[in-house]
């Protein structure tokens, strides 16, 4: 059975997970293999992939800094530039990439307001941007 959406594309679902029965992958389309797109988008750093070397958003040396309106300002650029090049899917304006700052969580909440370019479908998207105290903790 295909789903109607499934011109959006399809994709492997993110960390992969293979499945013994049937010998398959979890795979993921329509509009949650865009939301997971952007999440791999946004977690990678410029230069890490090898044969992809400008894909990423390239947030992490921001991760330390203090959160000033123009450092705010700049990661809203960046990740606006990285969905324009990077994700042909969706359409997003800049004034359409909003960052608040929680100062007590210690957390950049980067909310992106965007279309799906063939269904002309609105969705929005919260990245939280900070880091995990622990690596083997479920989010």
């Amino acid at each position: 059975m295909t789903d109607d959406k499934d011109f959006l594309g399809r994709g492997w679902s993110f960390p992969p997970t293979f499945r013994k029965t049937g010998y398959r992958v979890d795979m993921l389309s329509g509009e949650a293999d865009i939301k997971s797109s952007l999440d791999i988008l946004l977690s990678t750093v410029a230069g890490e992939r090898v044969m992809l070397p400008r894909y990423g958003a390239d947030l992490r040396p921001y991760l330390f800094e203090t959160m000033t309106p123009g450092t705010q300002a700049l990661i809203q650029k960046l990740v606006y530039e990285a969905i324009v090049y990077h994700e042909p899917r969706i359409i997003v304006r800049q004034e359409e990439v909003v960052s608040t700052f929680d100062s007590t969580e210690g957390r950049l909440d980067i909310r992106i307001d965007y279309t799906v370019a063939t269904t002309n479908t609105r969705y929005n998207y919260v990245f939280p941007f900070y880091v995990y105290e622990a690596t083997n903790l479920e989010r």
